[in-house]
């Protein structure tokens, strides 16, 4: 009888361990997938893509692509939800980290600014997506709002809430306070080409993305805050504990890769 239950124990941990072992192995492999899919999606756009070319860069065959994300459309609304959770999470982690509101709030546009310059694929998909919305076209950042991107906006003005209610931050209309913040950082990626031949400047220089870097943060130490030296003294303790991120170069072409290597981006 001790055997019996003995052998039947070993059997179930061996079980156990395998189940194991191959839902590790499935999700290292879903992984890869994505991750191959995130290059090619941000870079070539949904259309341009070939889940061929996907399958060869994860190291899988394309029968075994489709078994997990059952076609292309499919493949791509996964990639787009990895990325957009990735870079919500980073954003509500400085809306609820320790400090006064108007500091969180703070944060909050830094890590925006951070995530534009150096998130390149998701912000290569979110144009592909905001194209497709401007037309009217079906697209996979509507289904994305109501779980991901609605919550963080309204975790933001919750937050500028608080610091109004507190009198640390100036009476205006709520959502003003978040075009400030967010609007400003937008404006600037996009514009970067035409306003960078207006200017004579690059933009897009190291440099130059690390002073529009500070002077964002420090403008709105100046502009929302009814202490502009409290403000003040919040952005440059934001900037000095937050160094500027590395830029990861999937969501560009190579050629524009090298364009920038030859600019000393």
């Amino acid at each position: 009888m001790r055997v019996y239950f003995t052998n039947q124990l070993v059997n179930f941990m061996s079980n156990s361990e395998n189940a194991r072992t191959q839902g590790e192995r499935a999700d290292q492999t879903r992984g890869r997938i994505l991750d191959a899919a995130v290059r090619a999606f941000s870079e070539h756009g949904l259309a341009g893509a070939r889940t061929e070319q996907i399958a060869e860069a994860a190291g899988v065959n394309k029968a075994l692509l489709y078994y997990y994300f059952h076609g292309k459309d499919a493949l791509y609304a996964a990639a787009l939800e990895t990325m957009a959770k990735g870079v919500v999470a980073t954003g509500i982690a400085a809306l609820e980290a320790d400090g006064p509101a108007g500091e969180r709030l703070l944060r909050f546009a830094l890590s925006h600014f951070d995530r534009i310059h150096s998130q390149r694929a998701f912000q290569s998909l979110m144009q592909h997506e905001m194209m497709r919305l401007h037309r009217g076209e079906e697209n996979a950042l509507t289904p994305l709002v109501e779980t991901i991107f609605r919550p963080s906006m309204m975790r933001l003005l919750k937050v500028y809430r608080e610091g109004r209610r507190t009198g640390e931050l100036i009476d205006v209309e709520e959502t003003q306070v978040l075009y400030a913040a967010l609007g400003a950082n937008v404006f600037y990626f996009l514009s970067a080409p035409m306003m960078g031949m207006i200017l004579g400047a690059e933009l897009f220089a190291p440099a130059a993305l690390a002073a529009r870097r500070k002077a964002a943060i420090e403008y709105l130490g100046q502009s929302i805050f009814v202490d502009r030296e409290h403000g003040a003294a919040l952005a440059a303790r934001v900037l000095e504990q937050t160094p500027m991120p590395e830029p990861q170069g999937f969501g560009m072409s190579k050629a524009v890769m090298k364009q920038q290597e030859a600019r000393g981006m």
